[in-house]
């Protein structure tokens, strides 16, 4: 933080003003919790959950101005003046002709992609998240991710790690043999790290959309911490404002989904934008089906009043330094304790390489959910597991290790104060300084999605994991747990 020249600590941008317990459990509890789930830390009650790093989706706290708002929503069936004040928000930020709201992001997922999409067509993408991805295939389609990322680059730094690889997108386009339905750009893309897509080549995307008259959309759920980087690295746009960049972005493409989750900071969701009018209506006919009346969309008036707020709170940049900082602080920490991290941090979480923990854990011996599972017994700490359990179940059955082996530490927004972010730190350099004897886990039962089994997944780990009595960590006592680790 900088102040006419002088600078002093990074300070949060807000005053804490109502606080939320946490329950502190004991290593024991933790450890039969963990037993009644089946190794699978979806399962696991938020209450029993110390730090809840699984996702940064719906999970951040909303400001005194959202809250505010909540009062205002009017729940209208149809026509709510809520929706109205919605709709303008977005027109204004993003420039839009056309808003559907959905209940969240894969809502509008469902919604455009079984409007458009036929059994055979392929989709393209920097990076499909695992939702989207079984949007596209529930659809009967294939989904083909060409980021420009490749497994060399994954830990070393680089900017614009999250672009699109066009040279393969040009061949694919020009491959005869494939019916291309459309292409998605993820900013930032979730799959690849969290790492930022340049201006220049969404710009360059769109151009070669253009000339093959395939349309082009954005999974915009993070759309202001990608612009945030864009403002920071990329020539030309370090005097322009976050919202002009947002604009930019907007204008090269044909639509977006968007969970507004994310960056909307609420708890729950988001909409579909469209310049095209006649796919519009068809969407809304199939949005009354499926979520609700086209001015709602499976939300209510209030939820509506805090995104068209939470929209606009996400562009001040003041926030976005705030949290990036964070992410790229907890980054700093883990790198220093000697854990491999995808470089660098991106806007919403950090990514970090499993298997510089546990190198003797096998990839199909899923070394993630060693970690992730260490990680909760040692200190309540849920963490997502982005590796084979995740990836690498293929539509034929076999399975087939991703390029490695990731844990993701999603950060929600305004949530977590430095000392939380330094409890983390603490907590997973202990679990690698502790890891010789983790073990390996098998699944005993997985549902019939393969690009969803990891949220129910059941798991045994492969040899019994140590009681933890040989510790001399007091983790029972709750006043001495942080220092402890």
């Amino acid at each position: 933080m900088a102040d006419n020249g002088r600078k002093f600590p990074a300070i949060e941008p807000y005053r804490v003003k109502t606080v939320e317990r946490t329950k502190i459990t004991t290593r024991d509890e933790r450890m039969k919790i963990l037993e009644e789930v089946n190794f699978n830390v979806f399962a696991i009650k938020a209450e029993d959950i110390i730090i809840d790093l699984l996702t940064d989706s719906g999970t951040g706290a909303m400001s005194t101005e959202q809250w505010s708002m909540l009062m205002r929503g009017d729940e209208s069936y149809a026509g709510s003046p809520s929706y109205y004040r919605f709709e303008n928000a977005v027109k204004d930020i993003m420039g839009f002709s056309e808003v559907i709201p959905a209940h969240q992001g894969r809502g509008a997922e469902d919604v455009l992609f079984s409007t458009i999409m036929q059994p055979g067509d392929v989709a393209i993408s920097n990076g499909f998240f695992d939702t989207t991805a079984a949007h596209v295939a529930n659809n009967k389609g294939t989904g083909i991710n060409i980021p420009v990322l490749t497994k060399e680059m994954y830990f070393k730094d680089g900017k614009f790690k999250g672009n699109m690889d066009t040279s393969q997108l040009i061949e694919l386009l020009n491959d005869g043999s494939k019916t291309v339905r459309f292409v998605l750009i993820t900013v930032t893309n979730n799959i690849g790290g969290g790492q930022p897509v340049s201006m220049a080549n969404i710009r360059e995307v769109s151009a070669i959309c253009k000339k093959y008259n395939k349309p082009l959309y954005l999974d915009a759920c993070r759309y202001a911490e990608n612009s945030y980087f864009i403002k920071k690295y990329e020539p030309g746009y370090g005097n322009k404002t976050i919202k002009e960049i947002a604009r930019e972005m907007f204008d090269l493409v044909d639509g977006c989904t968007m969970s507004a989750k994310k960056d909307g900071i609420a708890n729950i969701g988001g909409f579909l934008c469209l310049r095209d009018n006649e796919l519009a209506t068809l969407c809304r006919q199939d949005l009354i089906l499926k979520e609700g009346f086209h001015t709602y969309g499976g939300m209510s008036g209030r939820e509506m009043e805090t995104i068209a707020v939470g929209l606009y709170e996400a562009l001040e940049e003041s926030y976005l330094e705030s949290r990036i900082g964070q992410t790229a602080y907890l980054g700093k920490l883990l790198a220093d304790a000697g854990i491999r991290i995808i470089k660098p941090t991106g806007g919403h979480a950090v990514y970090f390489d499993s298997t510089s923990i546990v190198p003797h854990v096998p990839p199909l011996q899923y070394p993630g959910v060693a970690v992730t599972v260490a990680m909760y017994l040692e200190g309540g700490i849920r963490g997502l597991e982005m590796g084979s359990v995740f990836l690498a179940k293929q539509a034929d059955g076999t399975e087939v290790p991703p390029k490695h082996e990731l844990i993701r530490l999603a950060i929600p927004r305004r949530v977590y104060t430095k000392s939380h972010i330094e409890y983390i730190a603490a907590v997973i350099k202990y679990v690698k300084d502790n890891a010789s004897t983790l073990p390996g886990f098998k699944i005993t039962w997985e549902g019939n999605n393969p690009n969803l089994r990891h949220f129910t997944v059941k798991l045994k780990p492969l040899a019994p994991i140590n009681s933890g009595k040989k510790h001399s960590r007091k983790t029972e006592d709750n006043n001495n747990m942080i220092k402890s680790v």
